[in-house]
């Protein structure tokens, strides 16, 4: 096992695992938390209210069957059950018992013979996400349905155990990406965000038969998404200082186009949201904090800093690339946040301060851009209200 990224006694801060969507349901160890800034607490009560606002909106907006916007995606409701669990107010959850009882009992009731919980498409991303919103119950009874989705996962990843010399290999795709046509890093982070946060249950309750899955074929897979020649071989990776470091969704493809370098050569850009993913998937990979490929996916995220769009991607994905900002530089530990032209950003504040600017009159927010579902309230809603949870605590 390689050393964790975060080297606070090989763990993940505690303060971390709190708010990662909605505890994330890890098991954290017993290690101190690292050294935080001491509380705003005035502020941090102004961050609360927004929460609340923002849950109750929710609350209000629960289909009578127990899920939120569509039956079809199980992953909406889960996320907004997420939501409702990482509430940092104390007793959060008795605060609205029936509403979250009634979405745990939809994603049950969603899980498929096969282990896996979805319904119409995008299974892995609706397993792995379902998947965190059983661990956040820390409800034992919940814990077989929860293995069972593990292991679907884990059989998701193209190549499994074997080397089929595929760009793909080693990568997790929207549905059985073993036989599907490409893998891709958001689903990749997704399904090893899922593994890692439940890898504890796994030792603690192994399944007989249990696979797990191939660590070192994943890291290949990050890799070749990741703008880096120095570990990408593919000929498109670019080190050109717009794009080193960042990532792209799958090899060849970005959602952020390309660009032609000074030497003539076509490049695919790096952009917001999928930095984040190889960030994260290599920390949940267990890499360790000052490896090389990690520093240059942070020096890129530090560099285009910015609370205004999703870099490379304007308005698309806006409130999905704040919540994966609020998580990432938390798990990463980072206070104030350097930027490259040597000052420093309280990045956590600023965050915040955006999101409630942003917030409706009604506890909502809203993303005018259609692509990636985020004209959906509920699912932007559920991205803000958890980020705003995860940065809560480190201000």
């Amino acid at each position: 096992m390689k050393p964790h990224i975060l080297s606070v006694n090989g763990m993940l801060p505690r303060v971390v695992l709190a708010g990662l969507l909605s505890v994330a349901g890890a098991r954290a160890g017993s290690q101190p938390a690292p050294v935080l800034p001491q509380p705003d607490i005035s502020f941090r009560n102004e961050v609360q209210l927004a929460i609340d606002h923002g849950l109750l909106w929710l609350r209000t907006n629960q289909n009578s069957n127990g899920w939120w916007s569509t039956p079809q995606q199980p992953a909406l409701t889960a996320l907004a059950v997420s939501a409702f669990m990482g509430n940092p107010s104390p007793h959060a959850a008795e605060r609205a018992p029936e509403t979250v009882a009634r979405g745990y009992k939809f994603i049950l009731a969603s899980v498929k013979p096969d282990g896996g919980i979805y319904d119409q498409g995008n299974e892995n991303y609706n397993t792995s996400i379902c998947l965190m919103a059983l661990l956040a119950a820390h409800k034992p009874e919940y814990d077989a349905v929860a293995l069972r989705a593990r292991q679907w996962i884990i059989g998701q990843q193209a190549g499994g155990k074997e080397n089929t010399g595929s760009p793909f290999d080693g990568g997790v795709g929207y549905g059985d990406s073993a036989t599907g046509p490409h893998t891709d890093m958001n689903n990749t982070y997704t399904a090893l965000e899922a593994l890692y946060y439940s890898k504890d249950l796994a030792k603690d309750k192994p399944l007989v038969g249990a696979k797990d899955l191939n660590w070192d074929a994943a890291i290949h897979f990050i890799e070749r998404c990741q703008n880096l020649p120095s570990v990408n071989k593919e000929s498109w990776a670019s080190d050109d200082p717009a794009n080193k470091g960042g990532f792209i969704y799958f090899p060849g493809r970005s959602s952020a186009g390309t660009q032609t370098n000074a030497d003539g050569r076509v490049a695919f850009r790096s952009y917001g949201t999928i930095t984040y993913a190889g960030f994260l998937s290599y920390i949940y990979a267990d890499l360790k904090r000052d490896d090389p490929r990690v520093t240059a996916a942070f020096d890129w995220l530090r560099n285009n800093y910015t609370l205004e769009e999703n870099p490379g991607m304007g308005p698309s994905g806006y409130y999905y690339y704040l919540q994966m900002m609020s998580k990432a530089l938390s798990v990463y530990g980072v206070n104030d946040l350097p930027l490259k032209d040597g000052k420093t950003v309280d990045w956590r504040r600023q965050l915040v301060s955006k999101l409630m600017k942003l917030q409706q009159t009604d506890g909502s927010w809203r993303n005018e851009n259609e692509r990636w579902m985020e004209r959906d309230p509920v699912l932007v809603t559920s991205y803000s209200i958890l980020a705003l949870e995860i940065a809560w605590r480190g201000l």
